[in-house]
């Protein structure tokens, strides 16, 4: 029997994703600030965005400027060598950052990526239980934010450190809800909508 022939008569694997609509994600965040969003996510008053269903990464706390996820390392995230893909981690710990920086910003205020510089330190496989990844603000300016992030596995061993530079937006104008009109009258009883 050849490789070929082994790897050919193998069961495949299956796994079922699904995800919200990431328009309704974004809207109702653009409505809220950044911790209030996230902690939204926690509760589950709203979904998860796509990726992170995707990756099955869950969100473990989030405070101003410090934020805690988890990921179960399956082998729907392997590369073809046998451990988990770089790009999972990467995703993992990009996510945990952003979302750091995005904990720290008012409504109105949102961000993207520059660029992020990871450092793997420790192979990661299934073996290596859940995958806890902390990411914290070191710096936030008007325009931009720093922040890093490690990534350790169930054995408290660190595999990753990773570091990112974020750009800071004004949401469009176009993009942020109707503010709500409150009739000066009869509030605080009634709301006009």
């Amino acid at each position: 029997m050849t490789d070929e022939d082994a790897s050919n008569s193998q069961p495949l694997r299956r796994r079922v994703v699904e995800w919200s609509d990431p328009a309704v994600l974004a809207r109702a965040g653009h409505g809220l600030d950044g911790l209030g969003f996230l902690r939204k996510l926690m509760a589950g008053e709203l979904p998860p965005p796509p990726l992170i269903a995707l990756l099955g990464i869950d969100l473990v706390s989030a405070e101003p400027g410090r934020v805690t996820m988890r990921m179960m390392a399956g082998e729907h995230h392997y590369n073809p060598l046998g451990t988990v893909h770089g790009g999972a981690v990467a995703s993992l710990l990009d996510s945990v950052m952003g979302c750091a920086v995005h904990s720290t910003l008012p409504q109105g205020r949102s961000f993207t990526t520059l660029e992020i510089k990871v450092n793997y330190l420790r192979a990661v496989t299934t073996a290596s239980g859940p995958l806890t990844a902390v990411g914290e603000v070191v710096h936030s300016g008007r325009r931009q934010a720093v922040a890093e992030a490690r990534l350790s596995d169930g054995a408290d061993r660190l595999c990753a450190t990773a570091s990112s530079t974020c750009l800071l937006l004004d949401v469009p104008a176009r993009d942020r809800p109707e503010p709500e009109v409150v009739d000066p009258v009869l509030a605080p009883w009634t709301r006009i909508s």
